[in-house]
């Protein structure tokens, strides 16, 4: 089902006269944070009426019932119920969590708009304001990631890594009843609710990448839909260009490889022009096996550079992170032109 449509940009009808665009969302407080942050700009930009409908996701549910992500397919668990949402004309935008998004396109749907991105990098929240180096060896570290379990592991601190699941509340508690020694999270998230102050180190993409597109949303809408036009407004082209390239490297990479990958990519002034710079990183889950590269090329081929840099990562033995032998054990950091 395509649900209503919507009127152009340019039509004679006064869009405060509108129904009001139904934004979907989930019932966390930082979901609900986020999508409430566009349904703000679709007022402002838009000149239209926004409301929040939350939405129950699969991934609620196995969080609720605290069910680790750990070690199981976690692509898309926050997502599919929000589409589903979508498609049906329930909502008229799903508002995610980029890294949420699964890189393979999804019928009926698309990506109308990827606004400014908040911060992308890792942060710890510890005990007495310890940063992860000031912990002691055995000190009790939870992720539900295992893209940051497995680079917790490879900075070789002597780390005990954990599961652990819930919302911010719940694992920041973790630490605050002496259960846990730290947590690690997305400064992005803590962010958007004003969470900053509890924490104790920002982890340097130098030791910890972040996952592709993280920090940025994404604001799907029914494809055919006039309104995807209309959202185009909210679109902030760097953003954009950076997580393309990040999101290439990770459907290249799994494609040929289930290791834990980070990506950041950044639009930086060029000597000529603008220039999009792509790290990435592919681990065995215990962190022992790495390869790192990075690459450079035009934001306008910002999808291109990422698939090539994965496929160089592909080539230097990303596919065999599980299997111990020269190819997996690579920590070159090349620099290519893409």
């Amino acid at each position: 089902m395509t649900g209503p449509t919507h009127p152009t940009a340019d039509s004679t009808v006064d869009p405060a006269a509108l129904p009001p665009v139904r934004v979907g969302t989930r019932r966390s407080r930082l979901a609900t944070t986020q999508s409430g942050h566009v349904a703000e700009m679709i007022r402002q930009r838009l000149g239209r009426e926004a409301v929040l409908v939350e939405v129950t996701t699969d991934g609620d549910r196995s969080q609720a019932a605290g069910t680790s992500l750990v070690g199981s397919s976690s692509t898309g668990v926050f997502v599919s119920a929000l589409r589903d949402a979508l498609l049906s004309g329930e909502v008229d935008v799903a508002v995610h969590s980029l890294k949420d998004v699964p890189t393979y396109p999804a019928e009926g749907i698309v990506v109308a708009a990827v606004p400014l991105r908040e911060d992308p990098r890792d942060v710890v929240v510890a005990r007495d304001g310890l940063t992860l180096g000031e912990l002691p060896a055995g000190s009790v570290v939870g992720t539900g990631s295992p893209r940051r379990a497995a680079q917790l592991h490879a900075l070789g601190l002597g780390l005990e890594v954990v599961g652990v699941r819930g919302n911010v509340d719940t694992r920041i508690g973790k630490v605050r009843s002496g259960a846990y020694d730290a947590v690690v999270l997305a400064r992005a998230g803590l962010s958007r609710i004003d969470r900053l102050a509890e924490v104790t180190e920002v982890l340097d993409p130098l030791q910890v990448l972040p996952a592709p597109g993280q920090g940025a949303l994404a604001v799907e809408c029914r494809a055919g839909d006039e309104l995807a036009a209309q959202l185009a407004v909210l679109e902030d082209a760097p953003t954009r260009a950076a997580v393309d390239a990040e999101r290439a490297v990770l459907a290249t990479l799994e494609g040929g490889c289930s290791a834990p990958i980070g990506a950041l990519a950044e639009v930086v002034e060029g000597e000529d022009d603008e220039e999009l710079w792509v790290r990435a990183v592919a681990l065995s889950p215990d962190g022992t096996l790495t390869v790192r590269m990075s690459a450079t090329g035009s934001p306008a081929d910002a999808v291109g550079v990422g698939t090539r840099l994965g496929a160089e990562m592909l080539a230097d033995g990303a596919g065999q992170l599980g299997q111990p032998g020269p190819a997996a054990t690579t920590e070159a950091d090349k620099v290519r032109e893409a």
